[in-house]
């Protein structure tokens, strides 16, 4: 839990941070952070890819209904309800903020948190990790793909087909290239790994960071107060909530054992933070919006911890 308590703090150092000096990190910034995001994303996924074992995969690879459940609700359930949540709610949200929330909806599930969650639930652990990585290579097209169905025009419309190929020189590339240098390097990563959990989270807290200046030196947040992050909030525990139950049921129905379950109900709720931040400071680009784009995950993220970890430990005391 230490790791999760300084990951959470680092979150509010890095926003508050970029609200008390902004221009560094801003556009034109002595940082030059529209090189260095790329840099820190890329960096980011060969550390995922070097510290990827595929041997671990093997094992969880024909749990087909399982993987099929865990996928759609990532991939369709999430999508869908997220859309009803912001056609509804359209006259009180602002674009940027829906935006926010779709992205959050239509993003992969996590990798770390999800597999360690799994074993502290004594759950399917293959699967956990195959069904994670899985998503995580699929949110590479799927992700950008939603996005682009659902803001053909407005303010937020992507190039797909630009978007697309900008997650695969940052993100897949630099994946493969770590996978590619575990027989030199994998040894090596294993023996340091909480060293690279550390770089790797303290990459991301340098994305917050950078992804909240541009807003903060334009003024987006003056006039938005507690009152939208209190919705915001309230929508992402609605949502995790309504997701969490589809999963238990559908996998209840599906007759799957119980360590079967724990994998659907947390792999299929999750959303990452790890690699949403990076795609969305590759989606986004500049966008002075980009922080309130981030709001609802920055939510979700603490809030799906808490929840699954509670769950987690439930069901890691029960009796074999």
């Amino acid at each position: 839990m230490k790791g999760i308590d300084w990951f959470l703090f680092g979150m509010l150092v890095a926003v508050g941070l970029a609200w008390i000096a902004p221009e560094p990190g801003a556009r034109g910034g002595v940082l030059h952070a529209e090189l260095l995001n790329k840099l820190g994303v890329a960096l980011i996924f060969f550390l995922h890819g070097l510290t990827l074992s595929f041997a671990a995969l093997k094992a969880g690879t024909l749990r087909w209904r399982l993987h099929l459940l865990v996928q759609l609700s990532t991939f369709v359930l999430f999508p869908l309800l997220g859309l009803v949540i912001i056609t509804v709610l359209a006259d009180h949200l602002s674009g940027a903020l829906r935006t926010g929330l779709f992205f959050l909806c239509a993003l992969p599930s996590t990798v770390s948190s999800s597999v360690a969650l799994t074993a502290l639930a004594r759950g399917n652990v293959p699967a956990a990790v195959f069904n994670a990585t899985l998503s995580s290579v699929l949110g590479v097209f799927l992700t950008p793909l939603w996005l682009g169905i659902t803001h053909a025009t407005g303010a937020h419309a992507l190039p797909l087909g630009a978007v697309i190929l900008d997650l695969l020189k940052w993100l897949i590339l630099p994946l493969v290239l770590g996978q590619l240098a575990r027989p030199w390097l994998g040894a090596f990563a294993g023996r340091h790994k909480p060293a690279i959990h550390r770089v790797d989270r303290a990459t991301i807290l340098l994305l917050i960071y950078t992804s909240f200046c541009d807003s903060f030196k334009a003024g987006l947040w003056v006039g938005h107060g507690a009152g939208l992050l209190l919705l915001t909030a309230g929508l992402c525990a609605l949502l995790l909530f309504l997701v969490m139950s589809s999963t238990t049921l559908l996998s209840r129905a599906s007759q799957m054992p119980l360590e079967d379950r724990i994998v659907a109900i947390f792999c299929g709720s999750k959303k990452t933070l790890a690699s949403g931040v990076p795609m969305a400071r590759l989606m986004f680009g500049n966008d002075p919006s980009v922080s309130l784009i981030l709001l609802p995950l920055m939510i979700y993220h603490p809030l799906q911890l808490v929840v699954c970890g509670w769950f987690a430990a439930r069901w890691g005391r029960r009796e074999s």
